[in-house]
């Protein structure tokens, strides 16, 4: 399981249940193809849906703040000052470029969205778990321990897989949505993009901030995995009438917690996307040319900044910004 840290990009496996036939050639798409293009279709819906507010979160994370700090009241009722959350950012663009501003670099998001979904499952397709071994709490240590290792593993192998392929059109995506920053349309469609990467940047291009983004997929399922399974094995009793119910639950809820912990990947990862590219958005004085993505982390870090952006709606001015006013 994979929360949605960066839009649907490599966050959902298409699952096909057990019995279902594979379509017959010459008979149309057969249930196991009509499930997998319904599923495509739902996550390329739930894509655009989300789609203003990750273009908030971008603009946001690039540093981008265009509308003065506001006071409010803490929770000691004393006044500090406040950034504009989600909805007044998201109606400043609106006033700026319309409400079809809220959907720019759509496209080329639902193309990486789609090759994602596919991808994982091609991939699970293509190595399927056939002994898979369900985790019982009756299990040793050393056994529990490796059904979950062996889980993980195929998880990461299928999360890995697709976010290497969906890359190039995350970077893409997400060098459309910073140039509301400069005002630029140096990026556009897709086809010229991927001519304009290629030229300037070559192969390489398309791939910046992948690494950050992959470690924290990588680090994000085993400590999510881990933590559930020893909350369920060894935590959740099993004379317990809602047992079964809690540990439904639990991988949900630690991937909510594990997720503010993998964070700064993320945030590393889509700065990385926009560093240096031509755009005002990834150049000084937003920030400076970084030489990799450890220099990125470094410079956020020194900063405090490695959190920007991971919330919306109450949004603290950062030092030296935030005052206490009497």
């Amino acid at each position: 399981m994979l929360l949605v840290l960066d839009g649907a990009e490599g966050m959902a496996a298409i699952t096909v249940g057990p019995g279902v036939a594979p379509a017959t050639p010459g008979r149309g798409m057969g249930p196991a193809e009509g499930a997998d293009a319904l599923f495509v279709t739902l996550s390329a819906g739930f894509t655009a849906l989300s789609h203003p507010l990750l273009y908030v979160k971008l603009l946001v994370q690039v540093g981008h703040e265009p509308l003065p700090p506001t006071v409010g009241r803490n929770l000691l009722g004393r006044k500090v000052l406040y950034l504009p959350g989600f909805f007044t950012y998201a109606r400043h663009i609106v006033e700026v470029d319309g409400k079809r501003g809220l959907f720019r670099g759509l496209t080329p998001r639902i193309i990486s969205s789609t090759l994602s979904t596919v991808s994982r499952g091609r991939v699970k397709k293509a190595f399927p778990l056939e002994d898979m071994e369900h985790v019982s709490n009756k299990d040793d240590v050393k056994t529990s321990l490796r059904k979950v290792a062996k889980e993980t593993s195929h998880e990461m192998m299928m999360q890995c897989v697709s976010r290497v392929i969906s890359h190039p059109l995350h970077v893409i995506s997400m060098r459309c949505m910073v140039q509301f920053v400069g005002r630029e349309i140096k990026y556009r469609g897709v086809f010229s993009s991927i001519g304009t990467i290629w030229k300037e940047e070559g192969l390489w291009g398309f791939f910046v901030g992948l690494v950050p983004h992959i470690l924290g997929d990588v680090i994000f399922l085993w400590c999510c995995n881990l933590l559930a399974h020893f909350i369920n094995t060894y935590a959740v009793d099993d004379n317990f009438s809602q047992a079964s119910v809690i540990r439904s639950y639990t991988k949900f809820v630690m991937g909510i917690a594990v997720s503010m912990l993998t964070y700064p990947f993320l945030l590393v990862g889509d700065l990385m996307a926009v560093n240096n590219c031509g755009l005002l958005a990834g150049l000084p004085p937003y920030a400076p040319v970084f030489s990799s993505w450890i220099h990125c982390w470094r410079h956020l870090s020194a900063q405090g900044q490695l959190f920007r952006g991971s919330s919306l709606l109450f949004r603290r001015a950062s030092s030296p910004a935030t005052l206490f006013i009497d």
